[in-house]
């Protein structure tokens, strides 16, 4: 049998210390955004070239350097 408790994951340390993170936390939703942004961008360059399988890579670093540029 199965011994339930040794299976459980310790929780993950959840206290937030607003003082000390908000800086943090800005700069992970900015992350997450652009991330998305050069998914997004990512996609369209995969599309454009009529969805030709292969150079995921090369879409994901030229639409990074754009978003990237933009800003």
């Amino acid at each position: 049998m199965i011994d339930p408790k040794a299976s459980k994951q310790p929780k993950p340390n959840t206290f937030v210390d607003s003082k000390r993170s908000s800086g943090k936390m800005a700069i992970m939703q900015n992350t997450i955004r652009s991330q998305e942004m050069i998914r997004a961008r990512a996609y369209e360059l995969y599309e454009g070239r009529g969805r030709e399988p292969g150079q995921d890579e090369q879409d994901w670093l030229l639409a990074e350097q754009e978003i990237l540029n933009e800003r």
